[in-house]
């Protein structure tokens, strides 16, 4: 029985003899194992190319700025995973993947959507900009790589990615809109939505010449880094229960109880 739409049944991104892996045209062992960083693989990767100079740095620094941000869910529900079912590091890694959404560290893509579609609609760039955050507001929808709940004023990481961009020369349309917009949302939404991580991320691989359909794999790839850190850290100096009983600590019960139940504290 036939499932699924036609589909060539080729793929263009790697082969392997006994004795030779090609990937992306090229051999595993003689052209890239030892020659060339694991972000130019990436990017070979993901792309089908080689990147230059200032693409794979553009790509490095992303996926340093995003890897690491303290006890954010995703790593918190990695670490209790692990407390819980220490045999099975690859489940804890999965578990805090799959808290990597539209809310925290998988807006890159949204937000690089969100820039594209500016640009795209061509004309006068603050119009389209207003056009587009109209929309959003009117659909009560968040604008994707604006706001943050602890860099309130200002996300240094994306200074710091301004600054990279600039230095590598590759400062381009998609970074203009993105700051431009920063400006723009306060006149019509009220408030001040600085431009987070999450859409310097795509303003400057963007500018770089990385696709925005793989935009949402850069964070889940970093991410992946910090939750394994994490995951030996829960190891030799365990907290995920702790996490789990502070939770408890916070969070009080409202429904009914039959009659005599009395609450246990301190426990």
């Amino acid at each position: 029985m036939k499932i699924g739409p036609n589909s060539t049944r080729q793929t263009s991104i790697s082969t392997a003899t006994p004795d030779q892996i090609v990937i992306r045209g090229m051999d595993l062992c003689e052209d890239l194992i030892g020659k060339i960083s694991f972000t130019q693989h990436t990017w070979l990767l993901v792309t089908g190319t080689m990147p230059s100079e200032a693409q794979t740095r553009a790509l490095d620094a992303a996926l340093v700025a995003i890897a690491e941000h303290g006890l954010v869910p995703s790593v918190q529900a990695a670490r209790v995973t692990y407390a819980a079912a220490p045999e099975a590091l690859q489940g804890a890694v999965a578990a805090g993947l799959l808290g990597c959404g539209s809310v925290i560290l998988g807006a890159a893509e949204a937000a690089g959507a969100f820039l594209q579609q500016c640009i795209d609609a061509g004309g006068d760039r603050r119009s389209a900009i207003e056009k587009v955050v109209s929309d959003l507001r009117s659909q009560k929808k968040a604008i994707p790589g604006y706001g943050h709940p602890y860099h309130k004023a200002h996300d240094p990481r994306t200074g710091r990615l301004i600054e990279v961009a600039r230095e590598l020369g590759i400062f381009g349309q998609h970074f203009e809109t993105a700051l431009l917009a920063e400006k723009v949302i306060p006149e019509i939404t009220g408030r001040a939505l600085v431009l987070n991580v999450s859409g310097a991320i795509p303003s400057l691989l963007l500018d770089a010449g990385y696709p925005l359909l793989g935009m949402k794999g850069v964070p889940i790839l970093a991410r992946t880094a910090s939750l394994i850190a994490h995951i030996l850290e829960e190891r030799n100096n365990p907290i995920g229960f702790a996490l789990t009983e502070a939770g408890s600590d916070v969070i009080s019960y409202s429904g009914e109880v039959p009659e005599g139940f009395v609450e246990r504290t301190g426990e």
